[in-house]
């Protein structure tokens, strides 16, 4: 028997496309209460219009951000720490210091700020969830990545480093691994790109926002005592990071 989701509050970062966009829509038919948090604030307010949510402006990279969004924040049962992103394809001897410092503040330092300002009202609702989303890179790497692998891997240490910590206290942690889903984010990898954001998943059928959602949206619906710890899911068409069965 699933979890009964009515009036229960779900705080969703990145929610203004792809995999976060997805779960609010998801979270929102399933009866929570969602509160939506992104920095392209016009896109985030149509969605929170859409489903009857919360549009809340927030940049995970920025402190004094995280605490006036939280401050928002009533109630907080579920926290989906999707918010993160790539830069760049560079091996490490062309490394961008620039692109490594944005990819490890977002994933890594965004992540702990979120999680560590709301872990209390997560743990006085009684019954929290903190789903994270990394990536297949937080256990595989590959050549070029290494800014992106190397951040996701410490994402990654950071969710499952909760589980032992808050042992014993009413809160569950779950961290879902997609591999290729198409979405923004190898847009946003290659400048805004199209072209080359395309050929990642050309001759694939990907995952979708939707997929992962579905999944997202099941794992925090299941009853308190069930703790789905990680899950990775990759297409069908995908073996690994960096092997994949393309048609022709």
């Amino acid at each position: 028997m699933s979890t009964n989701s009515a009036g229960r509050w779900a705080v969703v970062t990145g929610a203004s496309s792809g995999i976060g966009a997805a779960t609010a829509r998801q979270l929102a038919t399933a009866g929570f209460r969602v509160v939506l948090g992104a920095r392209r604030l016009d896109r985030l307010t149509e969605l929170a219009d859409e489903i009857g949510g919360t549009a809340l402006p927030l940049d995970i990279t920025d402190a004094d951000s995280v605490a006036a969004f939280v401050a928002q924040v009533p109630e907080c049962h579920v926290l989906i720490n999707n918010a993160g992103g790539a830069k760049g394809l560079a091996k490490i001897a062309d490394a961008d210091e620039d692109d490594w410092r944005w990819m490890w503040e977002t994933n890594v330092l965004g992540t702990l700020r979120v999680t560590k300002a709301l872990l209390p009202k997560l743990i006085a609702s009684g019954d929290g969830h903190v789903v994270t989303v990394t990536s297949v890179a937080s256990s595989q790497v590959y050549d070029n990545g290494a800014g992106y692998t190397s951040a996701k891997h410490a994402q990654g240490a950071l969710h499952r480093t909760l589980r032992g910590e808050h042992l014993g206290e009413p809160v569950r942690f779950t961290e879902v691994a997609p591999g290729a889903v198409e979405t923004e984010f190898s847009e946003v990898r290659f400048g805004g790109d199209k072209e080359r954001a395309a050929a990642v998943y050309q001759g694939i059928t990907p995952l979708t926002g939707d997929d992962i959602a579905d999944i997202i949206t099941f794992v925090v619906t299941r009853p308190s005592h069930v703790n789905l710890d990680y899950i990775e899911v990759m297409p069908r068409d995908q073996h690994s990071a960096t092997r994949m069965h393309r048609h022709e």
